[in-house]
């Protein structure tokens, strides 16, 4: 009996629309593939092949595999190969959608049931015929029809193709090719103008007079330091996001579309959109285009296949992490084979999980890593991990060599050890010697520079992203706020916590107040106020943590957010009391609350473990809550204990309330948004917020105190048991927007209240030139 499959060609535009089709034939249903994927794969499905695309420029080739193997795409890449002659590299392949197919053939006898992976690949131009290789006992023909007569054909359980059910699941194949061929140029324009009028644009400066004439030489060189973190931080996003990035960069004067495509872009660093649930702004269609000309047979007047660099419409939770097919399964059953040395590596904030089968495919890894893959130890796993000093060796070279020629000129001991440490760190991989440094730096000039935070690891919140502050430091603010470093201790005996959780080595945080004045790396989408450092659990018990507020991005989010917020959703009895030294000082005790409550944290069995590798994914979002709700806890404590203003009370709760819907506002798939919502929830459940029938909300200062103290002990308590299901309950139960919080949110968005800042740096961009 002979089945077959199709292949096909659209158009975006009103244009003669196409599709190839490609017969196969099926002996018996076991083709020549099939046995390979039986005999490779241990599979026990066919293959299915099908091409779509255009001729108007906007070519598009879809390749469907039905399958059900782990890692579908080599198998993928593979077939095209030998039934097509078409050769293309692993990231032309986007998978679009995955579908049931229920499938009863050979009179009833055979019954199928299987997932199914489909792949798009986008191509430019159509495909000459003559281009093709073709497999004669797989391929018989190709030729070309209208693809939504294919659909029809379908439709009709034409014998003659293997059937699909277009009014089911798969019928999304044909919805996605519509949705791209009939973009609407304005209306696209205007989508993404209202994106970008979320961020109310600002400039950031300080006064660079205090520094010697080496000291601002020595910035010129960390500020091109930062720029190569930049270079990190979009290859760790992403595996093809420089390309993209460069892409969009070129074409960016194109048309008034491709300049808002590059403006959205540099906000959100990939094509994903901070503010939206990580939705694409982007699709393939708007990528970079690569030139295979082997790719195919060589056609006279014909310079060779052009692709366009597929990612996926969802953001890969690993981000570029891990292999983009690894599941936490696959990643579970290896570790748990490694020895304990080797699971703190893989598990640790600087490596990068790979996979020995792509070694060769990867254009990532230079020669020296391919070779030394190549010595690796006998392992039936496909999985292996590299420390971030070799994967990104050519952008750390580079920025180490900047790092310690600024060391060699600036005029402070500690700026100077720091950046020879940093720079040692980043060709080693260790980077505990200069984390203390940075601890210890005391310095006009303040620099922050390397791998730090995990919320780009959605997958565990294992792998620490590159990132770079450059202030200048706030000398009187500093003194201002020694208060606070000064009573963790403190703070830590008397949290809302069962003893048996609490730190017993908590130490003093230093706090610096800086005048940003460039950053880069991991900064994308809302904008960093203040940060707590270093993450690593080692140094957090050995000294602790400091702190750095970054005074004019605070000032900045408060005139342009906060205030506006206030005037919007709080009552007009209390929109007063929402000021300015509330906000920095709660954020203030909110990054001091990252240095307190359960860290290392004894299991049940009584193993050693720490509360992030316990909570995994959930981490960032249950950390954020703590210091949010924890910081306004402490806020009260240190009030009652004197050591504050009583005056503050009343302004510190109404602040954190307009404060929880500017965090809110960044979405429920970004940690801090994901936290603030939690802790939104559960004191408006305690009647702590009320809210009003003119829409607006209040705090209710009777109950305030008692729900804030409720919410801490609860969270402390999950991190100090290190469970992660309570976590995810909570989290789960807590992290919608319910009715008045959606009335609140939809108020600020028919005002176009922005929801954060997008900053410019004039003064880093004079010393770049």
């Amino acid at each position: 009996m002979a089945l077959i499959s199709s292949l096909f060609f659209l158009n975006p535009v009103p244009v003669e629309e196409r599709f190839t089709e490609m017969e196969i034939t099926i002996v018996q249903f076991m083709s020549g593939s099939l046995w390979r994927a039986l005999k490779n794969y241990f599979s026990n499905s066919g293959l299915m092949l099908k091409i779509h695309g255009l001729d108007n420029g906007t070519s598009q080739v879809l390749a469907t595999y039905q399958l059900v193997i782990h890692r579908l795409s080599q198998l993928s890449k593979r077939e095209l190969q030998e039934e097509l002659g078409v050769k293309l590299p692993k990231d032309a392949f986007e998978k679009i959608f995955v579908f049931l197919q229920e499938c009863v053939t050979n009179d009833g006898k055979f019954i199928n049931n299987e997932f199914n992976d489909v792949y798009l690949v986008t191509i430019v131009e159509p495909i000459p015929l003559e281009a093709f290789t073709l497999q004669e006992e797989e391929v018989s023909a190709v030729k070309y029809i209208p693809y939504h007569e294919y659909k029809n054909l379908l439709a009709k359980e034409d014998p003659a193709y293997v059937p699909y059910d277009v009014n089911g699941e798969y019928g999304k194949l044909f919805d996605i090719i519509r949705q791209r061929c009939q973009v609407n140029t304005e209306e696209r324009s205007l989508s993404l103008q209202k994106q970008l009028q979320r961020y109310s644009p600002v400039t950031l400066e300080a006064n660079l007079t205090e520094l010697s004439e080496a000291d601002q030489k020595a910035l010129g060189l960390i500020v091109k330091a930062a720029k190569i973190v930049d270079d990190i931080f979009y290859e760790q996003v992403w595996h093809s996001n420089p390309a993209l990035r460069d892409w969009l960069k070129d074409h960016a004067n194109a048309s008034e579309l491709d300049k808002l495509k590059w403006d959205y872009f540099l906000i959100n660093k990939s094509p994903w959109s901070s503010l939206d649930e990580n939705e694409a702004f982007l699709t393939t269609a708007d990528s970079a285009v690569k030139l295979v000309p082997e790719a195919t047979k060589s056609v006279a007047g014909w310079k060779g296949l052009e692709y366009r660099a597929a990612f996926p419409v969802t953001k890969p939770p690993g981000a570029n992490f891990y292999p983009p097919d690894m599941d936490k399964a696959e990643f579970t059953l290896w570790l748990n084979s490694l020895t304990e040395e080797q699971k703190h590596v893989v598990t640790g904030f600087f490596s990068v999980i790979k996979r020995r089968s792509e070694a060769n495919q990867d254009a990532s890894l230079s020669d020296h890593i391919a070779s030394s893959i190549n010595k690796l130890p006998d392992s039936t796993f496909d999985l292996y991990s590299i420390p971030y000093s070799e994967i990104y060796r050519p952008f750390l070279t580079k920025a180490s060599e900047l790092l310690y020629k600024a060391g060699d000129l600036v005029s402070s001991a500690s700026l100077k050890k720091l950046l020879h440490s940093k720079a040692e760190a980043f060709l080693s991989n260790e980077y505990y010697e200069s984390d203390i440094a940075w601890m210890d730096l005391d310095s006009k000039l303040d620099i922050t520079i390397g791998p730090y935070e995990t919320y780009e690891d959605e997958l565990f919140g294992y792998k620490a992203s590159f990132e770079t502050f450059i202030g200048i430091r706030d000398d009187k603010a500093t003194a201002d706020l020694k208060l606070f470093g000064d009573n963790l201790k403190l703070l830590e005996d008397h949290l809302p916590l069962d003893r048996i959780y609490k730190s017993t080595d908590v130490s003093a945080a230093p706090i610096r107040v800086i005048q940003l004045i460039y950053n880069s790396g991991d900064v994308k989408g809302p904008q960093t106020v203040a940060y707590n450092l270093p993450n690593d659990e080692k140094i957090v018990k050995d000294r602790g943590t400091s702190m750095v507020m970054l005074k004019n991005v605070q000032e900045a989010k408060f005139e342009h957010i906060l205030k506006p917020i206030a005037e919007i959703t709080i009552s007009k009895e209390q929109r007063g009391f929402v000021d300015f030294d509330s906000f920095f000082t709660h954020t203030i005790c909110h990054e001091c609350c990252h240095g307190i409550g359960p860290h290392t944290i004894t299991l049940p069995g009584g193993q050693t473990s720490t509360v992030r590798k316990e909570l995994q994914e959930v981490h960032s979002a249950m950390e954020e809550a703590k210091a949010d709700i924890v910081g306004l806890w402490a806020l009260k404590f240190l009030i009652t204990k004197g050591l504050l203003s009583e005056s503050m009370v009343e302004s510190m709760y109404v602040s954190f309330l307009a404060g929880c819907f500017r965090s809110i506002r960044f979405g429920l798939t970004e940690a801090h948004g994901k936290g603030q919502a939690l802790q939104f929830n559960w004191l408006y459940e305690k009647g702590a917020f009320v809210f009003h029938k003119d829409s607006t909300f209040s705090v209710d200062f009777a109950k305030v105190e008692g729900a804030v103290e409720s919410l801490s002990h609860e969270i402390l308590t999950i991190q100090g048991r290190g469970d992660k299901n309570a976590a995810m309950l909570l989290l789960n139960k807590y992290c919608t927007i319910t009715g008045p919080l959606k009335t609140a949110l939809e108020k600020l968005e028919s005002v176009k209240v922005p929801v954060d800042i997008s900053p410019s740096f004039p003064l880093a961009d004079a010393l770049m030139n």
